[in-house]
């Protein structure tokens, strides 16, 4: 009988396919991993964000997989029209009335698959404005593992699968300073990169800090959040970039709207652009 349901699905409606096994043609990484190699050995620079570099900077990790998941990634302005060039010799579908319109910031393609695609140009605008423009080029197919973990922490109203990611990163990488070129050794959530993000800007720091204090309690309350046997516990990783967010040096700009605080609002709820 369990079987039976589990065929039907609720209420006599189909069941929702199940989710994709890790590496098949309809694991959402497949796409993207092939696009992000394929601009690599281009000389294109294309760089995935999202779960999706998540998974590629975190291979040990047990991946999320979602069969729907969207495939994010971010380009320099300088490079937009080879992106968009690259993207369709490789056969994904531009928007072009879309991009046409916001190619300044983001563009919008459909893989072969009719996966979606995002590519977000320059800066990565949510609760926060995070500029990936600084350590764009230090990994081979992903944005930073410090901006990508940024891009997570920025999220004033966490959801579960953002939180996942965000203990992914604390569980698998160091917090370490980055060397001055491609990450030879691996990638590490780099120190510094951190603390200037944090102590240029209050606004960051108060929703980063504000995520970073929560996260012992989101382990305690949803203990699957979190996988054994990894190299790093992730409440002590973010006690320490927690300490680290307090000891990094402030801008006069972090100073002058430290002392609004709270009476302002410091962050954004971002909407969904419509494609």
């Amino acid at each position: 009988m369990s079987e039976m349901r589990s065929e039907a699905g609720v209420g006599g409606q189909p069941a929702a396919p199940p989710d994709p096994v890790p590496g098949s043609p309809e694991d959402p990484l497949t796409d993207a991993l092939a696009l992000a190699r394929g601009a690599a050995r281009a000389g294109v620079g294309l760089k995935l964000l999202g779960g999706l570099a998540v998974r590629v900077i975190c291979p040990d990790y047990p991946p999320r997989l979602r069969r729907d998941q969207d495939i994010d990634f971010a380009c320099l302005s300088r490079e937009r029209k080879k992106v968009a060039a690259h993207l369709e010799a490789a056969g994904c579908v531009p928007d072009r009335r879309f991009n046409n319109l916001n190619g300044d910031r983001q563009m919008y393609f459909t893989a072969p698959s009719g996966r979606p695609i995002d590519v977000m140009v320059d800066r990565l605008t949510m609760c926060h404005t995070l500029d990936l423009r600084p350590a764009f080029g230090r990994l081979p197919h992903t944005v930073d593992a410090a901006d990508l973990l940024l891009s997570k922490l920025q999220i004033v109203e966490l959801n579960e699968k953002d939180a996942r990611d965000i203990v992914q990163l604390l569980s698998c990488l160091p917090v370490a300073p980055a060397g001055p070129g491609p990450a030879a050794g691996g990638p590490v959530i780099d120190a510094g990169r951190f603390c200037s993000v944090l102590g240029g800007d209050w606004g960051w720091w108060r929703t980063v800090t504000a995520n970073l204090d929560r996260l012992p309690v989101l382990l305690a309350e949803r203990s699957h959040l979190a996988q054994p046997g990894m190299a790093f516990d992730p409440a002590e990783q973010a006690a320490r970039l927690r300490r680290l967010a307090d000891e990094a040096p402030k801008s006069v700009k972090w100073k002058m709207r430290a002392s609004v605080g709270e009476k302002v609002r410091w962050y954004e709820l971002p909407e969904e652009v419509a494609h």
